[in-house]
């Protein structure tokens, strides 16, 4: 039976989120002991910001964000390419009846936040606000 069609716009359950967050912590423990072996990933650090798990727990998309945000394409196509093996390897470290399968993508977030922030910086948008102020004035 079907809830209501406005459930998609409340966000994750609490059950999504904790969910996330135990996946979440397995991935970091994988990459962290560097138990997928691959080239592209070889001496680099990848933080796992955040994991959105489906609402049927099946499927999962995970954010990483390499050290520095280099080469973040070819890390997101290597652990793309072993996302079975890291299921797998999860699988073991979690206690929930299905583990989801994985979709590994890039999280922009801190590349957007440092361009509003140099925005925001700017001798133009500095003018501007010191022109409101004195617009404000008595």
């Amino acid at each position: 039976m079907r809830r209501h069609s406005s459930d998609h716009l409340r966000g994750p359950s609490q059950r999504q989120l904790r969910v996330g967050e135990l996946l979440r912590h397995s991935l970091s423990e994988i990459l962290a002991r560097g138990d997928v072996r691959d080239p592209e990933l070889e001496g680099v650090s990848v933080t796992v910001t955040q994991v959105k798990p489906s609402g049927d727990m099946r499927h999962a998309t995970v954010f990483v964000e390499p050290l520095g945000g280099k080469k973040a394409k070819e890390i997101v196509g290597a652990l793309n390419r072993h996302k079975g093996f890291i299921r797998g390897l999860m699988g073991k470290t979690i206690a929930l009846k299905f583990t989801p399968e994985l979709r590994f993508l890039e999280d922009t977030s801190f590349a957007e936040a440092e361009k509003i922030e140099t925005l925001l910086k700017s001798s133009r948008v500095q003018r501007d606000l010191h022109d409101a102020d004195d617009s404000d004035g008595p």
